[in-house]
């Protein structure tokens, strides 16, 4: 005999679904992870992420600048050179990308390699 209990389901934490409308936005959470390993410059983000384009990846690194998690510092040179880091608010999330991650490899089906 099944339960007639209705339950209500748990109201969704604003703060959760702030970080994951932002997080999981396309590439924002692959730039913070490439980004977590050390300072790279825009080839070697877009090199690291594959398939995202330069448009892209300058919109995303624009974003995540504005939210205060990279930062971004103009070598004057010569040659003039840019390179992205994390703010201490982007490396706080470090940790819990390394466990979404770990999270993922554990319970998540393989990716197929056609699947981009």
């Amino acid at each position: 005999m099944v339960d007639d209990v209705q339950h209500e389901p748990r109201a969704c934490d604003a703060a959760l679904a702030h970080a994951f409308g932002f997080l999981g936005k396309r590439w924002n959470g692959m730039v913070l992870g490439v980004l977590s390993g050390g300072p790279a410059t825009f080839s070697e983000l877009r090199r690291a992420v594959g398939g995202i384009s330069d448009s892209v990846l300058s919109d995303r690194l624009s974003e995540l600048a504005t939210a205060g998690l990279v930062q971004r510092t103009v070598d004057e040179g010569p040659p003039v050179g840019v390179t992205y880091a994390l703010t201490a608010t982007g490396s706080s999330l470090t940790p819990v990308l390394d466990q979404l991650a770990g999270w993922a490899a554990q319970n998540l089906p393989p990716r197929c390699p056609s699947a981009g």
